[in-house]
């Protein structure tokens, strides 16, 4: 065979793969920072269930960022994590295909053929060894690590996630961790389109959390489920942040969760002294920071009267400055917060200096999207200038990026064509049907 032909088929190989990097997730390079940081915030206790998970996706992020070193790092942690929890006699399971699928593809990235090789032949290997329960279909340890991996790559990726996840669960029906991920990814798609809310996804999630009881992550989505439903929360509400207090601090802890519901469905101020009372337990933890800086911002967006407290504002901008600097190369959007706090406060000077600079900034187009979306809003409330404002909700549409900025700027811009009272409407109507074809 040539070495052409050997290329090749190694190639042909590398691609039948059931792995991260077969799986089509297209990330953009603000993006893998951005799960970078999430990643992280995760934490990684002692018997954290999802650990491989969490570690096999760091180092395909690690790779994709071209950090080499640490993506081989991820990879031999992940394969150790697992070992640890699975807790059985053999150290090899199904759950290493995925893993020795990730260390063949990073091997062919380094140009170490004999060694991507040698993980070719191990994937081969546990596939016979381990064959799926059902004909046909992806072992469901391939299948939940796939799931797992699509709900951290946003809301279009969501029930996707919750249709492998039944795959594994139809298959190997007694892992509680996946009928938890399932509900949750069933909730976390009603939630961000903003649809009705289905009597039998809050039954599942009944279910799940009776199965999984220690999971207070679930237990505050499931009462922000039960609260948009119309229930009476706030007793549970205050006694699951009082158990949340008590656990280890980290973004699966339902913290975040927590701070929604109360902001929404209690009162922003208590959920602001929800938030310094769990930062002050935790001084160091950045993540709580950027939880605190959220309950701060909504704070001050909502509040309809003025003057704004001084001391409120001089808190919140001092958060996000952290959250800025602990987040370098994942702070787009808290950036455009600060902007629009100061703007809010009456420093319009400071808030045009940051918006100025990220205009200027090297940004992948959904970031571009959001920054014009933000942008086109600040110039229109806070400078009046509306032609200006209706530019850069055009420059928000026209980039093609399914997001809910766009969705927001498509509206604006349709909202401002039906009133006929700018005389930008003709140009705006023109776009809009451009828009569509």
């Amino acid at each position: 065979m040539s070495a052409l032909q050997s290329q090749s088929t190694l190639e042909d190989k590398l691609e039948a793969l059931q792995c991260h990097f077969t799986w089509d997730l297209g990330p953009s390079r603000a993006k893998l920072f951005r799960l970078r940081d999430e990643l992280e915030d995760i934490g990684t206790e002692e018997g954290y269930s999802w650990l491989g998970h969490i570690y096999n996706l760091q180092g395909y992020v690690h790779c994709q960022l071209g950090f080499t070193d640490d993506a081989l790092r991820y990879f031999s942690m992940a394969a150790e994590a697992f070992r640890q929890m699975r807790n059985t006699v053999s150290d090899e399971g199904p759950w290493l295909v995925v893993n020795s699928g990730n260390m063949a593809w990073l091997h062919h990235h380094l140009g170490k053929q004999a060694e991507c090789q040698t993980y070719l032949t191990k994937v081969d290997a546990l596939m016979n060894e381990y064959p799926s329960p059902s004909q046909d279909e992806l072992h469901p340890e391939i299948y939940a690590e796939k799931a797992w991996t699509l709900m951290k790559f946003g809301t279009d990726k969501k029930l996707l996630a919750a249709d492998d996840f039944q795959r594994a669960i139809r298959m190997q029906p007694d892992i509680v961790e996946w009928h938890t991920s399932h509900v949750l990814a069933l909730f976390s798609d009603f939630n961000h389109s903003n649809k009705e809310l289905k009597a039998d996804i809050l039954k599942k999630m009944k279910i799940a959390k009776e199965h999984d009881p220690e999971n207070l992550y679930l237990a505050a989505v499931y009462l922000e489920a039960c609260a948009r439903k119309g229930e009476n929360i706030e007793d549970k509400a205050r006694e699951l942040a009082r158990k949340i207090l008590r656990k280890p601090i980290s973004s699966y802890s339902g913290i975040k969760p927590l701070l929604r519901l109360y902001r929404i469905y209690l009162s922003a101020h208590e959920a602001i002294d929800l938030a310094e009372e769990v930062l002050e337990r935790h001084p160091g933890e950045r993540y709580l920071k950027s939880c605190a800086a959220i309950c701060y911002k909504w704070r001050i967006f909502s509040f309809q009267d003025n003057p704004l407290e001084g001391s409120m504002i001089e808190r919140a901008i001092s958060l996000c400055t952290d959250v800025i600097s602990l987040y370098p190369h994942s702070s787009l959007k808290m950036k455009i917060d600060l902007a629009n706090i100061y703007a809010k406060s009456n420093q319009q000077d400071e808030a045009d200096q940051i918006f100025n600079e990220l205009l200027e900034s090297d940004l992948d187009p959904a970031e571009k999207q959001m920054l014009y979306n933000y942008y086109a809003k600040h110039v229109h409330f806070n400078r009046k200038e509306i032609h200006k404002s209706i530019e850069y909700h055009m420059k928000a549409a026209e980039i093609p990026v399914k997001s809910h900025n766009r969705e927001n700027s498509i509206r604006i811009l349709e909202r401002i064509k039906e009133r006929n009272r700018n005389r930008m409407c003709r140009e705006i109507e023109e776009f809009l049907a451009n828009l569509q074809n």
